[in-house]
């Protein structure tokens, strides 16, 4: 960690990194920025500035050239454990119970930690989600099966294809092509009652709803940038799965 003769370059990274991990593990932007100015306050730098996009983190104290830095944020995920970490290190930080050295390191713990859910219980989660929403959704108990098998395949090959191919409207494309292909498929097969319902329930798991919310959040915060781009972001997932279901509704 590289330490400016008079500490600023070291508080600029600690803010960095927290804000990188907050906004790389789903977090608003508006909270992204609140805690980066939070921390540097708390180590004695009032004045400082930070702007965050969904893309990027441009932070600086006291407007200062030398301590400005560009941060390029490039792939996002979602961890809320993180962020709620790191929120109790800026909680820490403030009540004065952390040193700049001791918080960088477990920042450092928390970015390099691997905190997710394991690959086989995100497709167990998905598929009882899926089934469980078909009765929610006022289906039939009949419908429960289909969803499940057709929403965890999705899951399944929205995972798949997104490791071979990392573009996400295309993984999320073919992921709800093949559940709309095996909600068919299924109710064919007389496995359930109501295709309609099979169908949106097995596509719940692909739905952006939590960058729904972060977008409403942010341009309720007045976050007009952030806010609009994480809306257009979901608006493309939203097309991307209702294209797929078109697509094999025109099919059949």
């Amino acid at each position: 960690m590289h330490v400016h003769p008079n500490g600023n370059v070291e508080i600029t990274q600690i803010c960095l990194l927290a804000g990188k991990i907050m906004l790389a593990s789903g977090a608003e932007t508006y909270r992204v920025e609140d805690t980066m100015m939070r921390i540097a306050d708390a180590y004695g730098y009032e004045n400082s500035h930070s702007y965050v996009t969904p893309t990027g983190i441009i932070f600086a104290i006291n407007g200062a050239v030398s301590t400005t830095r560009l941060f390029r944020i490039a792939t996002r995920s979602t961890d809320l454990q993180k962020v709620t970490l790191v929120n109790d290190i800026s909680r820490a930080i403030t009540r004065g119970e952390l040193a700049p050295e001791e918080a960088y390191k477990k920042l450092k713990r928390i970015d390099s930690a691997n905190l997710a859910y394991p690959v086989w219980l995100q497709i167990a989660a998905a598929a009882i989600s899926s089934g469980c929403f078909a009765i929610m959704f006022r289906g039939t108990w009949p419908d429960f099966l289909p969803a499940l098998i057709a929403g965890g395949v999705g899951f399944v090959s929205y995972i798949y294809v997104h490791r071979l191919i990392p573009i996400k409207f295309f993984a999320e494309f073919m992921a709800a092509t093949i559940t709309g292909l095996l909600s068919y498929f299924c109710y064919q097969a007389g496995l359930g009652n109501e295709l309609d319902k099979i169908i949106i329930s097995a596509v719940m798991p692909l739905v952006p709803g939590l960058v729904i919310t972060n977008a409403v959040r942010d341009l309720m915060a007045g976050h007009l940038v952030s806010g609009l781009s994480k809306g257009a972001e979901a608006f493309l997932t939203a097309f991307a799965i209702g294209a797929g279901i078109a697509f094999v509704m025109s099919i059949y």
